[in-house]
């Protein structure tokens, strides 16, 4: 186990949109460190967003960051020889992180197109309340409303 937690690196909002969490999400599209060819992607989904919905891109963005996010989440407890899945409420950091984790691998499990094309999609349906990101938030709170009996053994 660690002795400290290492301490958080700032994050500079991005150029455009002036967004932190768009600047997370440029990070996180990031492959081979090509930040140039992320950064066009996401800015071309955030296009693709206007022209479709005729909405600002950002609204949509953070109605489906606020979507996504859990709220509850299941962490294994281990309690003489058994392991329970504990439901625990999420932190505010962890829920932006899981629901960018989601939209994400979401958009690129989408078939066909450019992956702008596919993350302006799933940005869309998960402000909708649709798209697959959303089924996996419904998944983790159903499992955390599943195992409702064990909230006793929290961490």
């Amino acid at each position: 186990m660690r002795r400290a937690k290492p301490e958080k690196r700032e994050i500079l909002p991005d150029v455009r949109f002036n967004s932190i969490n768009l600047q997370i999400v440029i990070q996180h599209v990031l492959k081979s460190g090509k930040k140039s060819v992320a950064v066009g992607l996401v800015y071309d989904a955030m296009d693709l967003i206007k022209e479709r919905t005729e909405k600002n891109p950002m609204e949509v963005f953070d109605l489906a960051l606020k979507n996504v996010g859990p709220v509850m989440e299941v962490r294994p407890r281990r309690v003489g020889g058994a392991t329970y899945q504990v439901p625990m409420e999420v932190s505010s950091e962890r829920r932006t992180t899981l629901a960018i984790r989601w939209l994400l691998g979401a958009a690129r499990d989408r078939s066909g197109k450019s992956f702008a094309d596919k993350l302006a999609s799933e940005l869309i349906d998960a402000s909708n309340e649709t798209g697959a990101s959303i089924r996996k938030r419904d998944e983790t709170h159903k499992m955390a409303e599943a195992n409702r009996a064990f909230s006793h053994y929290r961490i």
